[in-house]
């Protein structure tokens, strides 16, 4: 994919998770990433009930030759990059196929009914068999802890950009966030954030086996 192709056109994306996860910054980098690349990119979001706590995703069509309503057809996620384990099975069991890929953050984010007891998370390897069956490619990263290492939670959102990257699946690089990180970042918190980018590659190179 790195050799500036899309293995399909529109190529269909979901970005997913809670309110406060920094979903929407995301899509919007990525977007902004695939645009320098010569792309045209549409995007589409849908907030939960409440702003922090409710489900937030972004829905983002990619074509190199022309505009594309945000509208993503049901069944037909080509890429879904959850911030939340459980958000991933909700978008997916609407938008999965036996072709999807899946990038997925570890950490939960428990909803009031789990936190007062009368609704239960499932269990991480639950929730990776279902993921796993609606969906041709799956890498899990503890994105939230490898980001608090870093010192802000917030930089879970670039390592799972890094991790697309790491991917090959679409044609981005490193060099290209630098330039649309710069545009609102400098200084320490732009190398934080380069270096956030970095390890998502890393650690998905790894599950690849590159």
């Amino acid at each position: 994919m790195k050799n500036g192709t899309l293995s399909k056109d529109p190529y269909n994306i979901i970005i997913t998770g809670v309110g406060g996860q920094g979903n929407v910054t995301a899509s919007r980098m990525l977007g902004s990433m695939l645009v320098r690349k010569g792309y045209f990119v549409t995007i589409g979001e849908t907030f939960g009930a409440s702003q922090r706590g409710g489900s937030v995703t972004s829905g983002m069509r990619v074509s190199s030759s022309s505009i594309w309503s945000p509208q993503i057809p049901q069944g037909h996620a080509d890429l879904v990059v959850a911030l939340e384990p459980i958000e991933a099975i909700k978008v997916l069991s609407k938008y999965g196929n036996k072709d999807a890929k899946v990038i997925c953050n570890t950490r939960p984010i428990y909803s009031v009914g789990v936190i007062s007891g009368e609704q239960k998370y499932p269990a991480v390897d639950e929730i990776k068999k279902a993921i796993d069956e609606l969906s041709l490619l799956n890498i899990f990263v503890n994105a939230t802890e490898r980001a608090l290492e870093m010192g802000n939670p917030i930089l879970a959102g670039v390592i799972l950009l890094g991790a697309v990257d790491g991917t090959g699946v679409l044609p981005i690089s490193r060099e290209c966030f630098r330039e649309v990180a710069s545009e609102t970042l400098s200084g320490e918190a732009l190398e934080v954030n380069l270096r956030a980018y970095e390890l998502g590659q890393t650690l998905a190179r790894e599950h690849m086996g590159a």
